[in-house]
């Protein structure tokens, strides 16, 4: 069994087509401005949103992870890691341990001399 399509063609004038064809590029917008024009949040919201994803947000990551903000907000303040205060506190006990060590081994000398 044959079908029969028929096709029709509409052709417009050149003073005719920008009547009836609109050539303005309405629909498409650039992407800032489509950012522009929502809002950011604000730093409570920024909070209230942190704590709804606080589980989703990966533990480790150079980015969109706990530990990028920590390394971020961490250079942003000038805050000092505690950790050379606990490596040098760990270096003081090292140093204490082995005086000890010594006053032991020192007491034993004598006992044994005597």
């Amino acid at each position: 069994m044959k079908q029969v399509v028929n096709l029709t063609k509409t052709t417009y004038s050149k003073t005719q087509y920008p009547r009836v064809i609109d050539t303005q590029f309405t629909q498409l917008i650039p992407v800032s401005a489509s950012i522009a024009e929502e809002p950011l949040p604000t730093v409570g919201q920024f909070f209230e949103y942190y704590e709804q994803l606080f589980y989703d947000i990966p533990e480790l990551g150079n980015t969109n992870s706990h530990e990028y903000l920590i390394k971020t907000s961490t250079e942003y303040i000038g805050f000092q890691d505690i950790s050379l205060e606990i490596q040098a506190l760990q270096e003081e006990i090292t140093s204490l341990r082995q005086q000890l060590l010594d006053s032991q081994q020192q007491l034993i000398d004598l006992n044994t001399a005597q």
